[in-house]
């Protein structure tokens, strides 16, 4: 179960991807998600696989960490792919059943939604793998500073996200622990009806929430020891910096983009 998870995992290394600064890395990252939606053709698909493999390699990250990281959301790509096929229409129709019908269009349409999501989730994943969870919480807070202005708690929100992003893997851990525990009770997983599945997963949450109030007052209990008073004149441990990389990766990023507007229309 653990190996499906990959958020809040962290992979160290040396490469260009990982010194690359935090709030480059999340620019980018919000930036590929914009531009894919521009594909409309296998052109402009090959140009973002390209761009989405050649970042990988420079992060040099083993493969199957990608492939670990979509295994978990499968189900949910091919049930939006399976919608885009079967209630999509135009071009040649191949089968027609009352709402349902396969045409070309239809195909085509599953075929880049599919591509859509897998290289969403590479690119998503690639970020968690190279960026530690508490960088990307400073980056996020710097990139929100503005808003600090219109009295938004920025360092707050800041907090709560480097917190969450450091327990998941935690509870994850504390899950299999647990699963395994009533497993070897006679418990089984994923089997039976609806009712039965659901009645198993009972005596899984309960301890669960258990252990997760109780990480947190642990938690609450040590910040308060140490004297936490909130996030006003504190300083960074962590100092980013932008670097030449940084520039360089956006600056490939716009020359994709530039490019694919004009793939787009070919």
């Amino acid at each position: 179960m653990m190996g499906k998870v990959l958020l809040g995992r962290y992979v160290p290394g040396d490469s260009i991807v990982h010194q690359m600064d935090p709030r480059a890395k999340l620019i980018l990252s919000f930036f590929f998600i914009i531009i894919i939606f521009l594909a409309n053709n296998w052109q402009s698909y090959v140009l973002l696989l390209a761009l989405t493999i050649g970042s990988i390699m420079a992060a040099k990250v083993n493969f199957a960490f990608f492939i670990k990281g979509v295994r978990p959301l499968i189900w949910l790509i091919l049930f939006t792919v399976l919608l885009q096929i079967f209630f999509s229409s135009g071009g040649t129709i191949f089968w027609r059943w009352g709402p349902f019908n396969l045409s070309y269009f239809g195909l085509i349409n599953g075929a880049y939604v599919f591509c859509r999501f897998v290289l969403i989730i590479f690119m998503s994943t690639l970020l968690t793998l190279t960026t530690a969870p508490l960088e990307i919480a400073d980056a996020l807070e710097k990139l929100m500073m503005p808003l600090k202005k219109i009295k938004v708690p920025v360092y707050e929100i800041s907090l709560m996200l480097s917190i969450a992003l450091r327990f998941v893997p935690t509870l994850m851990d504390e899950t299999a622990k647990i699963m395994n525990a009533q497993r070897s009770r006679g418990v089984n997983f994923g089997e039976g009806n609806i009712i039965q599945q659901i009645k198993s997963v009972v005596p899984l949450l309960v301890p669960l929430f258990v252990s997760s109030f109780n990480r947190a007052e642990d938690l609450a209990t040590a910040m308060e020891a140490r004297g936490y008073r909130g996030g006003e004149g504190r300083t960074k441990y962590r100092v980013h910096y932008w670097h030449t990389s940084d520039t360089i990766g956006c600056a490939v990023f716009v020359i994709v983009m530039l490019i694919l507007l004009f793939v787009r229309h070919w």
